[in-house]
């Protein structure tokens, strides 16, 4: 499969464009031309800056307001063509985009396009050069792809053909299935954009919001799907009109452009075995089975502060690294790891970032198979020296630089705690508090991460993304979004934050970048939680006593169900699927806290208490430095 994207997607002037999409991994490129009129080197030193960085040009665009104009604009607008091709053969490319015209003068009918398309198209083959035709959803008169490709057929010319690109297609709802009837020599370079579900103009929507395949709500498989149909076997390229993207990193948008294009052509082989995309092979999404273990980097004096407060949450020490100053404790299924080793990557870790939830571990069907999958698409492999006995642990660097280990049930990595560990005698000074798994990890990042992500973790595993949730702090919004599987044994909410007055941002700014910020886990029976963590001494969340005033009158609770919640700090809530309960410690260090959940049925994640919680944090990290409102 041969992947390209438009330099209009990346931020930088056209050399850092061009570098970026080479280190990607792209084969191609498509020229805008506003970023070649405003860089200093001609159209021949261009051409040879491409094809020195390994790539061809895919496409010179756009060249704008061409079909069905009156004379004397017609005129013109084939003088404007010719200058267009003298540029195209110095470049050393061959094929240009016509967008549909919007031009107020531009005159309607199939066949009067139809002409100016063969003559356009004469005069091209003269050149060695090929025109492809682009109905713009805004389009005067042709907005539709249907009628572009009337206007092609009826062209009827060699050199003249269709670019389809999925945004112009997908915003207007235009039915995708009348794509495969095109002939596939007809089409002669697909445009693929994503982009999120809002009632905009769609102009406006097209040149500020699109995104990469994935990371929107518009069906792009579908659309690659019907293009597959056709026996199509050309370039894949991107275009993404982005404000974000265009302010952001030039190289992680590329990475992740080519990762959203690698994800995309392995659902159309998967699901169009006859397609003839030359997808990379990989192996399929990884099932999660669960979050099989978090980790936490510490030096020995913060780890002991970190070890009692686990402790108190009525986590037992259970076994110690046989070579390494590594602690695992256990509850129920969950299983904590506290890293003092001032060596190795968690020494590092803690150097820069100090004590945090550095690395995950998530149990699935293959490890192996789950990092293959994750490298082909662009990740990268963590690796680093194991001791005499240890077993390497397949892994790839997340989030924030942090490590995601993935373990399975084979002989190696299903032994890994009996292999690596040796038990130690049970503190039996704390009482177990009853919880059972981990239900979500929480990860901050700042807001510009968030796509990268979402795409991250769905191309890799098989699990969606929910709707995006606006959380209200009292100093910004933080936008969340949620990767979850369908059985529930992965959910990681990911918070993204616009500033660091939030206490989001806060987080990020402290730590020095993002990463695990809260761990939610779950019990059977939050009030007897509640009890056994009292009795350990832990200290949960003071809420505000207005909350439960108004959580009576708002739900209609028995008063006696409201006072046991107020009485142990638990907040409500309540969907058409049941009920859920949650409770929380105050935060460690600078934004690290846990949270204890029930769930009774419900599917969220509590956001509605968003506010009431942050509220809480915000109060008692307020002595440390975290501004006011």
């Amino acid at each position: 499969m041969k992947t390209s994207i438009a330099t209009v997607s990346l931020s930088g002037d056209l050399r850092d464009k061009l570098e970026a999409i080479a280190k990607a991994g792209f084969d191609g490129v498509e020229i805008f031309e506003n970023d070649f009129l405003v860089f200093d080197e001609s159209p021949r030193q261009v051409g040879r800056m491409v094809r020195d960085y390994g790539l061809e040009i895919t496409l010179f665009q756009p060249f704008r307001d061409f079909e069905g104009m009156p004379e004397p604009l017609r005129s013109r607008t084939f003088d404007r063509a010719e200058r267009k091709f003298d540029v195209m053969q110095e470049m050393g490319t061959d094929l240009v985009l016509v967008c549909s015209n919007v031009s107020q003068a531009a005159l309607g009918g199939l066949d009067r396009a139809a002409a100016d398309f063969r003559e356009l198209g004469e005069r091209a083959a003269k050149r060695g050069l090929k025109v492809g035709y682009e109905a713009l959803a805004w389009g005067r008169h042709i907005h539709d792809h249907r009628d572009a490709w009337e206007i092609v057929r009826r062209a009827d010319h060699p050199n003249i053909g269709l670019i389809l690109d999925s945004f112009h297609t997908l915003s207007r709802k235009i039915d995708v299935n009348s794509i495969r009837s095109i002939p596939k020599e007809k089409i002669f370079i697909i445009q693929l954009a994503d982009a999120p579900l809002i009632d905009m103009d769609l102009l406006y929507w097209s040149r500020h919001y699109r995104n990469m395949p994935g990371e929107g709500d518009l069906p792009v498989l579908d659309f690659m799907r019907a293009v597959a149909a056709t026996g199509y076997d050309g370039y894949l390229s991107l275009e993404i009109f982005n404000d974000q993207f265009r302010g952001g990193s030039p190289t992680a948008i590329a990475v992740d452009g080519r990762r959203s294009l690698i994800y995309l052509g392995d659902q159309v082989r998967r699901t169009e075995p006859e397609s003839v995309l030359n997808v990379p092979d990989m192996p399929r999404r990884s099932d999660v089975k669960g979050i099989s273990f978090i980790e936490f980097t510490a030096d020995e004096a913060e780890a002991s502060q970190l070890e009692a407060l686990i402790t108190g949450l009525g986590f037992v020490k259970t076994a110690r690294h046989r070579s390494k100053n590594v602690s695992l404790f256990r509850q129920g299924d969950i299983r904590l790891v506290v890293n003092s080793d001032e060596s190795g990557f968690a020494g590092a870790s803690f150097m820069v970032h100090g004590t945090t939830a550095y690395a995950a571990g998530l149990l699935v069907d293959d490890a192996k198979a789950a990092v293959a999958r994750a490298v082909a698409l662009g990740a990268e492999r963590f690796e680093q020296p194991v001791g005499p006995g240890e077993t390497e642990v397949p892994a790839i660097r997340g989030v924030g630089g942090g490590i995601l280990y993935f373990l399975d049930e084979g002989d190696e990595l299903g032994r890994i705690w009996e292999s690596e560990f040796q038990p130690v005698a049970a503190d039996t000074s704390a009482r177990p508090a009853g919880l059972v798994s981990i239900d979500h990890m929480a990860q901050t990042m700042r807001y510009e991460e968030l796509l990268t992500w979402l795409l991250f973790y769905t191309s890799i595993l098989d699990a969606h993304k929910t709707p995006m949730v606006d959380i209200i702090d009292p100093s910004g919004i933080v936008r969340s979004q949620v990767v979850e599987n369908d059985s529930g044994s992965l959910r990681i909410t990911m918070n993204g934050a616009e500033n660091r007055n939030t206490l989001a941002g806060h987080f990020i700014a402290e730590t020095f970048g993002s990463g695990i910020q809260h761990l939610a886990f779950s019990t059977n029976d939050i009030f007897a939680t509640a009890e056994a963590l009292s009795a350990n001494g832990f200290v949960s969340l003071s809420i505000s006593a207005n909350y439960y005033d108004d959580l009576e009158a708002r739900f209609g609770l028995d008063p006696a169900l409201t006072e046991r919640l107020k009485a142990n700090n638990i907040l409500y809530d309540r969907d058409d699927h049941g009920e859920y309960f949650q409770l929380y410690s105050p935060t460690y260090g600078e934004g690290l806290f846990f949270e204890v959940v029930e769930r009774r049925g419900y599917r969220g994640y509590g956001a509605a208490n968003a506010i009431f919680r942050i509220a809480a944090l915000r109060k008692h990290l307020r002595p440390t430095g975290i501004p006011k409102t």
